[in-house]
């Protein structure tokens, strides 16, 4: 987190220069706009977050230690529509789709050996609602920042794996970006970070006993890298 600070303060420090100097607007008077639209792109890494109960099912079963061993990068493809609310605030609706997979791995507490894996692969209906708070236009830049919160549903959710999940769950999201206004549209590049808030694993008599008894709770994270052009 130390490093991120001053990285981003260099990504910005070109723009900042650049303000300095007066330079001719593109389409000045985009944001004037009640309503746009555009389209979105963008890669994503979905992440889960166990809290582990160091128990097992019955005493014969060795006591589980699950973790995240694998994630493989997912990519995602959205609709914008943006409500201009004031000035420098906005409302923002992106439903898409978004793909992503990880591996829970299970290892033996007590010599560390690998007993199992679980491959979690899913395919988001993503509904987002967010708000947009911009800062004053330089010249063809514009930096905002955005929070909100989405309604996701995984179309891939099994049923009939050692460890189930509940297809439904809702994030609060938060990011920053920055708009570029070039000649004929409006790209965006935007960083954003989602937080699921509800428990996602399912319990019944169907799912590995000794797995679940392993997890005391799981909740999904997703970090997206997106181009937006409106």
């Amino acid at each position: 987190m130390k490093r991120t600070i001053p990285i981003f303060i260099l990504l910005l420090l070109p723009i900042i220069l650049s303000a300095q100097v007066k330079k001719p607007w593109n389409d000045p008077g985009y944001d004037d706009k009640l309503i746009h639209f555009g389209f979105s792109v963008g890669v994503n890494t979905m992440d889960l977050g166990i809290k582990r109960t160091l128990k097992s099912d019955i005493a014969a079963n060795p006591v589980l230690i699950p973790d995240i061993t694998k994630i493989s990068p997912g990519f995602q493809v959205q609709i914008v529509s943006n409500l201009r609310l004031g000035e420098d605030l906005d409302l923002r609706f992106l439903p898409g789709i978004s793909f992503g997979a990880r591996t829970i791995s299970f290892y033996d507490r007590d010599d560390q050996s690998f007993v199992g894996s679980v491959d979690v692969e899913s395919s988001y209906l993503d509904f987002p609602l967010d708000l947009k708070y911009r800062t004053r236009r330089l010249n063809n830049y514009r930096p905002y920042i955005l929070g909100g919160f989405n309604f996701r549903y995984d179309m891939a959710a099994k049923k009939d794996d050692d460890i189930r999940f509940k297809p439904a769950d809702l994030y609060y999201e938060m990011g920053a970006g920055i708009d570029f206004y070039l000649p004929y549209f409006k790209l965006s590049t935007e960083l954003k970070v989602g937080i699921g808030l509800l428990d996602m694993l399912v319990r019944d008599t169907n799912s590995n006993q000794n797995y679940l008894a392993s997890i005391e709770k799981i909740n999904a994270y997703v970090i997206g890298f997106s181009f937006h052009f409106e």
